[in-house]
């Protein structure tokens, strides 16, 4: 089955309603609204709930024949969606939300289309910046309608900027990064979707994460293939699996990047 967004003015649609949602639901609640602490302890605010209600509908108005996974869903819900022959959208009205409710600029929108359990269209719109990155498979990746290529030069990683989360890493590979870092600088922002974004725009040349979920990658990691950039769980598995659990990403700008950073991860287990 083909995707509906090999159609330009389609995707160019979608890509602007997506924006005018997100400076509508939730741009104007940032610095205006409290949150709530869900069963996992992460953070609810009234932007998630209502920025995925209203995607929701425009999606089910717009492309009825896909089903649609919603980080704010429930698990039946999600698993239902992914099963569901025609493919299904996978939203994360807010991925940033700790950001977000404690009145940090940096956040997004991510939103992705699986068919037959591959990403083939994703789009993360940052409406702090207003910086809408995009992809189609095949098609290339954007920043704000513009091409967007990661860098294909490969610095030694003592020059590497990291984008690291240490939170979610195994203690002993955390600590060695802390006291022995390979790299000349590292930052971690809390939005794993721009991660992805900024590593495709060669903001930062590696990237690790130890937990993430599906709607957190599903459109970065589609936008940093598209870009040129690579990546690989670090059991060296593809990132991007059709399944709901966690996944441990290692990325970079290309793939010999790549290589190295995750040779000297691996020398580290």
């Amino acid at each position: 089955m083909s995707h509906p967004f090999v159609d330009n003015q389609a995707w160019s649609g979608l890509k602007q309603a997506i924006v005018s949602l997100a400076k509508q639901e939730v741009m104007s609640r940032f610095n205006q609204i409290g949150y709530e602490v869900k069963k996992d302890g992460s953070l609810l605010t009234e932007a998630d709930t209502s920025m995925q209600q209203q995607v929701t509908q425009l999606l089910k108005r717009e492309w009825p024949e896909f089903a649609l996974l919603g980080e704010e869903s429930s698990l039946e819900i999600q698993q239902a969606a992914l099963d569901h022959p025609n493919g299904c959208w996978v939203l994360d009205p807010v991925d940033g939300t700790t950001n977000f409710a404690n009145h940090i600029p940096f956040f997004s929108v991510s939103l992705a289309l699986l068919i037959a359990g591959k990403p083939v269209a994703g789009l993360v719109y940052d409406p702090a910046r207003d910086e809408l990155f995009s992809a189609r498979v095949g098609l290339g990746a954007e920043l704000n309608d513009q091409p967007l290529n990661s860098p294909q030069i490969t610095p030694p990683l003592k020059r590497c900027v990291g984008i690291i989360d240490f939170k979610r890493l195994d203690a002993p590979l955390a600590t060695v990064l802390a006291t022995q870092a390979p790299y000349a600088s590292q930052r971690s922002f809390g939005s794993v979707a721009l991660d992805w974004c900024w590593i495709a725009a060669g903001r930062g040349q590696i990237y690790l994460h130890g937990n993430q979920s599906l709607w957190d990658y599903a459109a970065g990691w589609l936008i940093l293939e598209e870009a040129g950039g690579a990546s690989c769980s670090l059991d060296a598995e593809a990132v991007f699996q059709n399944k709901i659990g966690k996944r441990s990403a290692v990325a970079a700008i290309n793939q010999s990047t790549l290589s190295l950073w995750h040779e000297w991860i691996q020398t580290q287990q």
